[in-house]
């Protein structure tokens, strides 16, 4: 089966998942089936053909999407990425996720999500502008400041969405930097954006943390993922007194129950996030994720911890800072061994979070330091873990079931006020 064609069913699957937890969460809490069949697909799907004239005189045709899953709260809210297998059943789960994220943070957005068909590292600057403008072009009748607000994603860089506002603003005939987010900061972007989804992880991280009665300090963690994020999270973790006992990137894993050397190790990786190659004593990331722990970290990739391993772990928390790392069997497994798991969708809204921000700095001209970003990021991603974890306790439900509880609970409400259920 081709590479494509594998990644196309993964997504689906993706998708099928995510509209068994969404039906689930409804009917624990109490809403009928109608609800579940307004939310179970997009509002609108849009799919798109994009020429662009390449630098060598040739034109070729991509394809684009955009998918808006509901918008009864408020306008729709979500990223864009550039990638060769973009699909309609990805943007489609992934703009469900983003609804999840604006729920359970109390946003006044549902969730939106885009892709371009395309690799942009075989692209050049110019090719890039002309596809970023012509995907604006393309989907301009159904996104703005007050229907649906773009964002960086995969692939997708803070020049990228200059482009876009600029192209945005072009057929508008007026300045638009409410439009999309994500921007460099001379342009209406916001302070601390960049990080704020890995900053979000140790907002949450810490909470979890206190929920388990577990000190940071001195608390063994493993971060299976060394790139941006996992070496963020170690370098963090490791600055607040916890002993960072094991990380992992493509090439292997390093274990050490005394502790590793984090700062030497993020000196000595290589341009890809890459160090383990430089260790005779380097382990498999799978032999990393059973070795004794206090906190595991899931930041490399989906489908991590599954049924088959979900029993060794050893972790008391496990807080998934990627999409995806823990199959729906291995969260029975966990929660039913009384392992906090900190679903993917909680632990990583505070990139929506601080896209939020940079909206409202943008409607208000007045634009905040990035410590007064990281408390209002605080804030909000304290009371989200907070009603998670409530909801979790009161309703007797895994973590990530109550996350999609939390989710959908102000959304269907809307659509009852509404008149549309």
């Amino acid at each position: 089966m081709a590479v494509d064609t594998v990644r196309q069913t993964e997504q689906t699957s993706v998708l099928e998942r995510t509209q068994q937890l969404i039906k689930k969460a409804l009917e624990h809490m109490g809403f009928a089936e109608s609800f579940y069949e307004l939310l179970k697909r997009p509002r609108r799907l849009m799919t798109v053909c994009i020429p662009i004239r390449m630098d060598d005189g040739s034109v070729r045709v991509f394809t684009g999407y955009r998918a808006q899953h509901n918008d009864a709260v408020g306008p729709t809210k979500g990223g864009i990425r550039f990638h060769p297998a973009v699909t309609p059943e990805e943007v489609t789960a992934l703009s469900m996720g983003m609804s999840i994220q604006c729920g359970l943070t109390d946003l006044p957005y549902g969730g939106g999500m885009g892709g371009i068909e395309c690799d942009p590292r075989t692209m050049s600057a110019a090719e890039l502008e002309r596809l970023s403008r012509g995907y604006v072009r393309a989907i301009s009748q159904i996104v703005g400041p007050t229907k649906d607000i773009l964002a960086m994603d995969m692939y997708a860089n803070a020049q990228m969405m200059a482009w876009m506002m600029d192209e945005y603003s072009r057929l508008r005939e007026f300045d638009s930097p409410g439009f999309i987010t994500g921007k460099p900061l001379m342009l209406g972007g916001s302070a601390g954006r960049e990080s704020s989804t890995v900053k979000g992880v140790t907002i949450v991280l810490r909470e979890a943390a206190k929920a388990a009665g577990l000190e940071l300090r001195g608390a063994k963690v493993i971060v299976q993922g060394f790139g941006h994020a996992g070496g963020y999270l170690a370098k963090f973790l490791h600055d607040a007194g916890a002993k960072i006992v094991g990380i992992a990137d493509t090439g292997g894993a390093l274990y050490h129950p005394d502790g590793l050397d984090v700062d030497y190790l993020l000196e000595k990786r290589d341009a890809s996030g890459a160090v383990t190659h430089l260790f005779a004593s380097a382990i498999s990331n799978r032999e990393l994720l059973v070795q004794a722990c206090d906190i595991l970290i899931p930041a490399a990739a989906e489908n991590q911890i599954t049924e088959e391993n979900a029993a060794d772990i050893q972790a008391k928390i496990v807080v998934e800072a990627v999409d995806g790392p823990t199959t729906a069997k291995a969260t029975e497994i966990l929660t039913s061994r009384g392992v906090l798991l900190v679903p993917d969708v909680l632990a990583s809204a505070g990139g929506v979070v601080a896209s939020y921000f940079e909206r409202v700095q943008n409607n208000q001209g007045c634009y905040w330091s990035e410590a007064e970003v990281y408390r209002k990021l605080d804030h909000l991603l304290v009371n989200a873990f907070r009603g998670v974890h409530r909801i979790a306790l009161e309703s007797k439900v895994d973590m990530r079931l109550a996350a999609y509880m939390a989710g959908h609970r102000k959304m269907a409400e809307a659509m009852r006020s509404r008149g549309w259920v």
